[in-house]
């Protein structure tokens, strides 16, 4: 039997049914169903933004047939989780006609930005992580401004990713196959506080 602590707040439907009544953003926040709770992202600040593009510009230069989508997508085998990436790296038309909430079939690499807020450590350090390796995504890519450093991980086990790396803004870092490609952190120096 479920303990009270472990049971979601939702089901899957009900949450998407509620993102479609509520629509897409409200107020600067983005909902998302992690860990069978719902949640809130911020919309992204300016500088958050500049970094997605500065990753953006990078794949499509080392990997033209991939491209770095918006896309929401349903994570967790068991509990029916739905995230909304910051990036999420596929080949080119992956998402044709799946919606809001694609399945992550075909997806590389997922990214996150931190955001300036209060929930950042618990939602993009632990449950995400937990949440993307269960899913089978080979490759999480975390920026996080806070600590000013890249964190990879990869080699899901279907529980937790096997390998982390963790390397300071300005180092060079190689994501691993089936992303294969390396970047330059030098310029996200620009957009940390």
């Amino acid at each position: 039997m479920t303990a009270i602590s472990e049971r979601p707040q939702m089901l899957p439907e009900q949450f998407e049914e509620f993102v479609r009544r509520l629509g897409r953003t409200v107020e600067g926040i983005w909902p998302e169903f992690i860990n069978g709770k719902l949640g809130v992202k911020p919309v992204p600040d300016g500088d958050h933004g500049l970094i997605t593009e500065w990753l953006m510009r990078i794949c499509i230069q080392s990997r033209p047939e991939l491209w770095l989508y918006d896309q929401g997508l349903k994570v967790e085998t068991c509990r029916g989780g739905h995230a909304r990436p910051d990036g999420t790296l596929a080949p080119s038309g992956t998402f044709g006609s799946q919606g809001e909430w694609a399945n992550a079939d075909g997806v590389l690499m997922v990214v996150e930005v931190t955001s300036y807020d209060s929930d950042t450590d618990r939602r993009d350090r632990v449950e995400k992580p937990r949440a993307y390796a269960e899913t089978g995504i080979p490759v999480y890519l975390l920026i996080d401004r806070d600590s000013a450093e890249v964190v990879v991980h990869s080699q899901p086990d279907g529980v937790r990713y096997e390998t982390v790396q963790t390397l300071p803004f300005g180092r060079s870092v190689r994501l691993p196959d089936p992303v294969g490609i390396t970047l330059d952190t030098e310029p996200l120096k620009n957009w940390v506080r």
